[in-house]
């Protein structure tokens, strides 16, 4: 007879707390499994955020290595040194962005897509009105990359010259960037502060130039003073264009705004009858470029100004912003590749990016049509001007063929 006890006995149950720490093994390994993957997706992730740039067309001289875009894909990308990929993840596509409110003093900020099967034919500019502004840089913004910093250049005349186009054109260069709206900061908002001016820059990295326009500031007694006392090296734009054309777009303008107001004609003159021209009127005092020239010359020097022509901004852009890219120190990247001609609306316009299939094109408010003016009354405007115009072009060492 088997012993008691033995007969028919089962094995003995596992410790409990072994199996305690079966699980909690099992708990660990799960979760660090877990926050490795996760780990994983998200480094993938940040690898991709700099994938838009690939489909950017800056001219091929950007291809080169420390400039402007590639189209060789992430491979490409991957081989670059680091400092060179994050200059890059700053070019993004384009976005449009509505004009904000309560800019009626400077150039109306007008810029949209225009569909490339409709360039060039008539009603092929669309209709739209908008900023295309490039949204501020994803990844670097993610990454706390770059910096707002204070403009080192300025576009700071004439209105109804051409300063938005020149703007927009510069801001294909993978070295500029620039807040789109008109800041009005030096004739407006001084009173703000330079930190609130600051904090209206995009960011920038090393090498690149932030960059700001309001036409304003060119006829804005206080603004040479207060630009200077900001930085003395500030570069300094001008864009200008012949002051009767210039006189008459303006009122155009206003025009296209306020339809109940008075004829170009009476607006022009005090006294019809005896030809005095009204020099108070914003449209005529503005073209009085040699006059408003004096009071910057007084706190910055000529080499430090660049006058670009406005007539040439659209008969040989890419020539005009050769001349802007040289006075800035940049490379020579924006070609006449980068142009077409809008035979509709009058302008250039940018040519699609690579990847995109929308063109970049002045907007519905510029190329106005203007309204039929007596030519008697362009004649005097002619002679009224023709003085301060030779004395604008002894001052600028240019002769614009104004008086032609």
């Amino acid at each position: 007879m088997a012993p008691p006890g033995l007969a028919g006995a089962h094995p003995a149950p596992a410790d409990p707390l072994s199996r305690s720490i079966f699980r909690k093994f099992l708990l660990m390994l799960c979760s660090l499994l877990t926050s490795l993957y996760v780990f994983y997706c998200l480094a993938e992730r940040c690898r991709t955020l700099s994938g838009p740039v690939m489909g950017l067309s800056i001219g091929e001289e950007a291809r080169a290595p420390g400039r402007g875009a590639l189209a060789g894909g992430p491979r490409e990308l991957a081989a670059w040194p680091w400092a060179q990929r994050t200059r890059l993840w700053q070019l993004r596509p384009w976005r449009r962005r509505p004009r904000p409110p309560g800019r009626d003093g400077g150039e109306e900020a007008a810029w949209e897509e225009e569909t490339p099967s409709l360039a060039g034919s008539p009603g092929g500019s669309g209709a739209g009105s908008s900023v295309a502004e490039p949204p501020p840089g994803t990844l670097a913004l993610l990454l706390d990359e770059g910096s707002k910093q204070l403009p080192q250049a300025i576009i700071i005349g004439v209105k109804k010259g051409g300063t938005r186009a020149l703007l927009e054109f510069l801001r294909v260069h993978p070295d500029v960037r620039a807040v789109g709206a008109e800041p009005h900061f030096f004739d407006r908002s001084y009173d703000k502060g330079l930190a609130w001016y600051r904090d209206l820059m995009p960011r920038t990295l090393d090498g690149q130039i932030t960059m700001e326009k309001t036409p304003s500031y060119f006829v804005t007694r206080e603004a040479p003073a207060r630009i200077s006392a900001m930085s003395k090296d500030t570069k300094l734009i001008v864009v200008v264009r012949d002051p009767v054309t210039r006189a008459i777009s303006d009122y155009t303008q206003t025009l296209s705004k306020r339809p109940d107001i008075p004829t170009f004609e009476s607006l022009t003159f005090k006294n019809r009858s005896t030809g005095l021209i009204d020099t108070s009127w914003s449209a005529i005092q503005i073209g009085i470029y040699a006059k408003h020239l004096e009071h910057w010359l007084r706190h910055f020097p000529l080499g430090q100004m660049l006058f670009v022509s406005g007539e040439r901004l659209i008969s040989d852009p890419a020539g005009e912003l050769g001349r802007v890219q040289d006075f800035l120190g940049l490379k020579r990247i924006i070609t006449d590749k980068h142009f077409y001609f809008n035979k509709t609306k009058g302008f250039p316009c940018l040519k699609k990016a690579e990847g995109s299939s929308k063109p970049h094109c002045l907007g519905k408010t510029k190329g106005r049509t203007h309204p039929d003016i007596d030519p008697e009354v362009v004649r005097r405007l002619r002679e009224f001007y023709r003085p301060f115009n030779r004395k604008f072009y002894q001052m600028t060492g240019h002769d614009f063929g104004w008086d032609g």
